[in-house]
């Protein structure tokens, strides 16, 4: 049963943890090195991370500054920017690019608040998920008179407890995110 609630927890945390990481990828109205986490460019034959190609640095609270180390790859770097849907345009200068990020209009910062709902969503039914399957282990447990009763309704009890536990985290994480757009 400890194995079961151990397992239960691990692959509620992952879940989080995504969430965690599609959250650093939404735009806000600050820089962020993490809004470039997703976008691949093609270079070399292969599809490879920003960050793998290039020092991100954030001068300040609206630029965001890209250095390749191969200056022949500005080119490519630039046009995966511009095929992402961060709605960003690059500007180049020889030796940098320069991401500056413009004021969200009340219209987009709203549709970025309806996507963090979505991936809210998306990861609360992901902790139901794991404890609806968890619940499902236990009751097979209690079937296969591996487990009493009573320690089957103190297993569901504690996993209902962890449950709350982690979709309280998913809505404190919503919250701080959703604030972290509407504000101006």
């Amino acid at each position: 049963m400890q194995t079961v609630i151990k397992d239960l927890e691990t692959r509620m945390q992952a879940a989080v943890d995504l969430l965690t990481r599609e959250f650093a990828g939404v735009r806000t109205g600050r820089a962020n090195t993490a809004l470039l986490d997703g976008v691949r460019v093609e270079a070399y034959g292969a599809h490879t991370p920003i960050s793998q190609m290039a020092s991100l640095s954030v001068p300040d609270p609206k630029t965001l500054v890209i250095q390749p180390w191969d200056a022949s790859q500005m080119a490519a770097i630039e046009k995966a920017i511009l095929k992402s849907d961060l709605g960003l345009t690059p500007s180049n200068d020889g030796k940098v690019i320069r991401l500056n990020m413009p004021s969200l209009t009340e219209e987009r910062r709203k549709q970025l608040a309806k996507t963090v709902g979505k991936f809210a969503e998306d990861a609360r039914v992901s902790v139901r998920n794991v404890r609806r399957d968890a619940n499902d282990r236990i009751k097979a447990m209690s079937r296969d008179k591996k487990v009493a009763q009573d320690e089957e309704r103190r297993a569901h009890e504690q996993i209902q407890k962890i449950t709350d536990r982690f979709v309280a985290r998913v809505d404190e994480l919503t919250k701080k995110k959703e604030q972290e757009i509407l504000a101006i």
